[in-house]
This record gives C-alpha cells, sequence and structure tokens, in this order.
C-alpha cells in the first residue's frame, strides 16, 4: 500500500542533501520541479477552508525601499490626454468629434523591486560566473538578459505554504537590524504556532519588517532598522535538507542576514546556497503583516511571474496566501 501524499516526499529531494543539480542538464525550474504535478497542485488547493484571500504583494513607486544594489522605479506620463489633442498624435484622436484620448507611462525599473521572486540565474559564483545547474556567463549572458534560468522560467505556483512568525516568538513588533534567524528560533516559532514544515512547502519567515512599510516603502530609514533581519545559511541548509522548504521567503529586501556571523566576510552566502546550489528560489518584500494579525499559519500559496523574457527576477508582484 502506497503512503498518503501528505507522507510522500516529493519527487528529487533527500533528506539531509536537500534538492541540487538533479533535473537533467538543461532544467531551469529547480525544486519547483517536486511540485508541478496535478496531485500537488490539488493538495494545495484542498489546504482552502475559508475562502479568504490575503494579499502579499507591497504597493512600490520612485520612492520605494530596496536592496542598495538595484535602481529605483521611475514611471513618467508617457501619453497624456492632453498632450495626444494637443499634438494631434496619433491623427485618429486629434479627429475624434467626442475628443478621446489615453494615458499611457513609459517605466525605467530594475527587475529587483518591492514584491519579487529572485530567479535562479539571479546569483553567480566562481571563476567562471556560473549559476544554477552549471549555466555560464560566457554561455548564456548576454545584453538582453539572462538566457537561461531567467525570471520567466519560473513556472505558476500553487503550493501548500507555512508562515513562520519570528517576530512574534520574540515578542518584538519587528526583529533588529542583522538578528540572525537560527534553526532554533524557526523551530520554536512552529512549536508555538502548532504548525510542522512539510516537504514540498513554500516558508515564509516574518521579521516585521513590512509592518513599517506604509504605502510605498517610503520611509527608509525606520524599514532600514530591520530589514538586514534575517535567516543564517544554517538555517536555510536546514529548511531545505531537513525539512524539505521548496522555496523559501519572508519580509525583507533579502531574506538572509545583513552578515551571518558562522561565515564572516561572506556575501550573501544563503543566495548563494540556495539558488545556485539547490535550485530553491527566494522570495522578497512579501507582506505577512496580515496573515499574522489573523494567526494564519498554513495556507496555499500562488504565485505567477511577470513574463520579462531574461528578467533576473519576478518583480513588483502580487502573490495571494488563501486560507
Amino acid at each position: 500500500m502506497s503512503l498518503p501524499l501528505a507522507a510522500q516526499a516529493p519527487k528529487g529531494w533527500q533528506k539531509g542533501k536537500g534538492w541540487g543539480w538533479i533535473w537533467g542538464p538543461n532544467d531551469e525550474v529547480g525544486a519547483l520541479n517536486g511540485i508541478l504535478g496535478p496531485e500537488y497542485v490539488m493538495r494545495a488547493l484542498r489546504e482552502i477552508q475559508a475562502g479568504r484571500v490575503y494579499d502579499l504583494g507591497v504597493r512600490i513607486d520612485h520612492r520605494s525601499f530596496k536592496w542598495p544594489g538595484h535602481a529605483p522605479l521611475v514611471m513618467m506620463t508617457f501619453r497624456s490626454p492632453d498632450g495626444v489633442l494637443r499634438q494631434k498624435d496619433p491623427p485618429a484622436f486629434a479627429a475624434s468629434k467626442r475628443r478621446i484620448a489615453f494615458h499611457s507611462c513609459a517605466m525605467f525599473s530594475s527587475d529587483n523591486l518591492g514584491t519579487q521572486i529572485d530567479s535562479l540565474g539571479h546569483i553567480v559564483a566562481g571563476d567562471d560566473n556560473h549559476w544554477y545547474n552549471g549555466f555560464k556567463e560566457a554561455d548564456y549572458g548576454g545584453d538582453f538578459g539572462l538566457r537561461k534560468a531567467d525570471a520567466d522560467s519560473i513556472p505558476p505556483i500553487i503550493a501548500r505554504a507555512v508562515l513562520v512568525d519570528v517576530a512574534a516568538l520574540k515578542g518584538v513588533d519587528a526583529l533588529p537590524a542583522n538578528y540572525p534567524i537560527s534553526p532554533k528560533d524557526i523551530e520554536a516559532a512552529l512549536a508555538r504556532q502548532k504548525v510542522q514544515i512539510e516537504p514540498g512547502d513554500v516558508v515564509l519567515i516574518r521579521t516585521g519588517t513590512c509592518r513599517y512599510w506604509g504605502e510605498t516603502g517610503a520611509d527608509h530609514a525606520k524599514l532600514a532598522e530591520h530589514d538586514s533581519a534575517g535567516i543564517t545559511l544554517e538555517s536555510a541548509r536546514w529548511l531545505v535538507e531537513q525539512k524539505g522548504a521548496v522555496m523559501i521567503g519572508s519580509d525583507t529586501s533579502g531574506l538572509e542576514v545583513g552578515q551571518d556571523p558562522a561565515v564572516p566576510g561572506v556575501a550573501i552566502p544563503v543566495h548563494e546556497y540556495l539558488l545556485v546550489e539547490q535550485g530553491v528560489h527566494i522570495g522578497e518584500l512579501h507582506n505577512l503583516e496580515e496573515l499574522a494579525r489573523d494567526q494564519v499559519w498554513r495556507f496555499t500559496y500562488i504565485a505567477v511571474t511577470n513574463r520579462f523574457k531574461g528578467a533576473t527576477a519576478g518583480f513588483a508582484l502580487r502573490p495571494l496566501a488563501i486560507r
């Protein structure tokens, strides 16, 4: 007799090892391959009991807080009713007896703004600048974005998910800057919430940072007091290798702690481990405040990325949590 799905590990995951480069030389999807089958989609949808929808996206504009390595959003009115009619361009609108015109905007934006999911090509490592699955810059870089493992390769995600509220565990509105979230913190938060992480789950870590997002994340100083709190490399390994997380996200701009005390002097070790070594996507700046307020610890997570071919992150997203 086969085990019920809840007791089965997704295809490809091995306890103590995690995921890795196991899906063939051309794979661009990574760990999410493990939950793409219809049985996992239906299991995630069966998690929905109340039909309550939570919007996990943050609103952004040119003032929004961001990780310091990325350009801000610049949005401009490209065509306006006044301009269309004054310049008589396009001609068909100028000739309209009802004075019909339109608005359109032009945007310059980083592909790492607002609520986002990092592609597996976002981070490179080594002298050959390789990323997930051994794709190299010399082979798959280019002037018009990534040509392998870009954000467009991220499939629609419909998954069971768990919120881990570390801020509530610590009894604070938001964790302080550079607070390193350890496996013990995560285990204690899960015990407090009476919930477990199962293989194939999306795991979202709450630091409380988005409590201070406001309208468009314009208070950079306040957000910076908390944004660098995050998981350590040890925690990332524990979540992937022991618990089977298929994607890990948080309410900060970088998921991981600003400086991991266990690996001093090493930049973004969690990103390298998750994206390059394990093929596990990273979610950033997910607004988890309403979920925490209602103590929704388990839910169905749904996210689809914008189809910008070559982008390094699915950005300015509006993922949903449905309980």
